[in-house]
């Protein structure tokens, strides 16, 4: 029986309670061997400048290091260029010959799938595993579970919803929070916070 290695990229600025989660969920449901947390590198849909990305490694190394069966992969902070999704579940394939791949998106991320780079190559290769927060702001406009993947003809069968309880998360908040002097304890991994509050990450120059 071959493996089931998973892959749950993003920009993790900061990681936050709600991407612990859906890890763990992530491992559970879908019988991960392994769950590769990749980081974004140069992320081309980002609007924004990211924060360095050894202080997101090092984040993502405090938020899921602890995890059973999570490995914090930095590949796509090593590659020059922009970052795509496709490439490094290519380089996923050859590293497991034989998996099967399970790449995991939030709610938010699966309405844009369809603009995403080589997306058909993508569910021809990886099951796609969306993460639905319940009550998650924005995502029961934008998330149908008759419809997963709008914009796509996507076999169902390469296709898995998660059902995450209700988690008011999101980096925008954190980072809004802690430019506002204000406690994250209740929002990101305890490390984490420390971790911000140590290198005065998102606190205005």
């Amino acid at each position: 029986m071959g493996l089931n290695i998973g892959l749950f990229g993003g920009a993790f600025d900061p990681p936050h309670d709600a991407h612990v989660a859906l890890a763990q969920a992530a491992v559970a449901e879908l019988a991960l061997d392994r769950l590769h947390i990749v980081p974004t590198g140069d992320a081309w849909h980002k609007s924004r400048p990211l924060s360095p990305a050894a202080d997101r490694l090092a984040m993502c190394r405090l938020a899921f290091g602890g995890l059973p069966r999570v490995f914090v992969d930095d590949r796509e902070l090593r590659r020059d260029g922009p970052t795509y999704t496709i490439d490094t579940l290519t380089e996923l394939r050859a590293q497991y010959p034989g998996a099967a791949l399970f790449l995991q998106i939030g709610a938010d991320q699966a309405a844009a799938f369809h603009t995403w780079r080589r997306v058909d190559e993508i569910v021809a290769i990886a099951t796609v595993s969306i993460a639905a927060r319940a009550g998650q702001a924005g995502a029961e406009g934008q998330f149908d579970l008759k419809n997963p993947l709008p914009g796509l003809a996507v076999d169902p069968a390469r296709v898995r919803v998660l059902q995450l309880p209700a988690m008011p998360h999101s980096a925008t908040e954190v980072r809004r929070l802690a430019a506002a002097g204000q406690g994250i304890g209740h929002l990101v991994p305890a490390p984490v916070a420390g971790y911000i509050a140590d290198h005065h990450l998102y606190t205005p120059a």
